[in-house]
This record gives structure tokens, C-alpha cells and sequence, in this order.
């Protein structure tokens, strides 16, 4: 298994590769996308810096769109309570969660799911969007953004369509740092209950599995949590995620 830091590096890469601002230092990296999103503009760690310091940067780099501060085991103790008393609200406690996939459950396909890479991302991208809480208003930003992804990785995105080639789950895999980290794993609302979102997160660990990667990473919702348990996923950390 990778390390958490090594977790967490990937963690930040990924991130990293949706900027077009000021990233900084290790000390307090940032990026900035221009969606409308709240998680693709933000903070990933501080390290080094006092919380007033931290908050007038970042303010500086981010000015005009929403943000997230993703403070977790790489950013100095004490963080989010300083953050919190300059007025920041934890909006989420998020469960930082890793697996051996030698090890992961056998995830089975609902019937008339078909999993497969997609550069689509005219339907890709609206599909996450909706699922994810990325307005209307930001699908076109979004796509040029994932257009004109870069980082110190590689992106395949999945995308499952039914019979009749509605999308009805998305996932990104991140392969950086030695293994794969998960993001967008997401089933259409009127599709869930069905399996889709655990096997779309099963076609991820396969395409992993062929490609020779051991570990497989995510942050989780507190609602997928008890899904990735059931895959073999095991939390090691956790993000407090603060929006000032």
C-alpha cells in the first residue's frame, strides 16, 4: 500500500491540474478552474503558514470564485480551528479512503450497463455536473477546462450507458504517484439503487488491476462511505472542508 502522503500528493496533482492561477508554494498551493464549483477552486494545504497569513493569499488568488479550503493530514495541526475562528464553516468531514486492489470485492455490472473509456466530453461532463452540483451555467467552463487538463498524471475517464446509450454513471481515474485515485464516480439520480455507482468503481479497479497499480484512493461523501467499505476501501485520514 502507498503512503498517505503519497495519497495525498496524488490527491493534490489531480487538483492542480484543473489551475490557471497562481498555484505557490508547497506552503499554501491553490488552484483556481474559473467554474462556478466550489471544490474545483480552493486550498489544498498549509504548511508553514499562520491562518490569518493563509486566508489574506488565498483571498488574493481566488478573489471572485467560490472555494473550498481542504484542510487534512498534510496541513499543520490546529488549521481548521484557526480557520474556523476567522470565521470559516466546516462544511464536510470527508473520509480519505485506500485499498490493495489485489483485494477488492467482485463487483458485478447491472444488466444492460456497458462500461467503457470515453473522450465524449459533451455528455461526459453534463452527466458529472449534474450529479455533483455544478451549475448549468458552468458545464461549458467545466468542458474546457477538462479540454485543457494538465498534471503530473494521466486522466481515463469512464462513462456506463444503458442499452439505449443514456449515461448513467461516470468515473475519473487518476493514475499519478503509483496508484489510482477516483474522482466523479457518480450514477444519474433516477438510476441509483441499482449497483451502478460500485461498478463503475469496480471498472476503475480493473482498469488499474491491467495497468500493473496496487492502490486505489479516494475521498469519499459520508453517504458513499459504507459503499467503499463494502469494495475492501478503509479509511486512513480525513479532510475537514471549510468554505469561508
Amino acid at each position: 500500500m502507498e503512503s498517505l502522503d503519497t495519497v495525498l500528493a496524488a490527491h493534490r496533482a489531480y487538483l492542480l491540474g484543473w489551475n490557471i492561477g497562481v498555484t505557490g508554494g508547497p506552503d499554501l498551493p491553490t488552484y483556481r478552474s474559473d467554474v462556478p464549483h466550489a471544490t474545483l477552486n480552493g486550498v489544498l494545504r498549509v504548511a508553514g503558514r499562520t491562518p490569518p497569513d493563509a486566508l489574506l493569499e488565498a483571498r488574493r488568488r481566488l478573489h471572485g470564485v467560490p472555494r473550498v479550503w481542504w484542510v487534512g493530514p498534510d496541513s499543520d495541526t490546529g488549521t481548521a480551528d484557526g480557520l474556523v475562528a476567522l470565521g470559516a464553516t466546516e462544511v464536510a468531514r470527508l473520509p480519505i479512503m485506500t485499498m490493495a486492489i489485489g483485494e477488492a470485492a467482485e463487483v458485478p455490472t447491472p444488466a444492460g450497463l456497458h462500461v467503457t473509456e470515453t473522450t465524449d466530453l459533451a455528455s461526459f461532463v453534463p452527466a458529472y455536473a449534474r450529479v455533483s452540483g455544478i451549475p448549468a451555467e458552468g458545464v461549458a467552463a467545466t468542458i474546457e477546462r477538462e479540454k485543457a487538463f494538465t498534471g503530473d498524471g494521466t486522466v481515463i475517464r469512464l462513462v456506463g450507458r444503458l442499452d439505449d446509450g443514456r449515461v448513467a454513471g461516470t468515473a475519473v481515474a487518476w493514475l499519478s504517484h503509483g496508484l489510482v485515485t477516483l474522482y466523479f464516480v457518480g450514477t444519474q439520480p433516477e438510476q441509483r439503487r441499482r449497483g451502478i455507482g460500485a461498478a463503475m468503481t469496480g471498472a476503475v479497479l480493473d482498469l488499474a488491476r491491467e495497468r500493473g497499480v496496487r492502490t486505489a484512493a479516494l475521498t469519499s461523501s459520508p453517504v458513499g462511505e459504507p459503499v467503499y467499505r463494502r469494495l475492501g476501501f478503509q479509511p486512513v485520514g480525513e479532510f475537514r472542508v471549510l468554505t469561508f
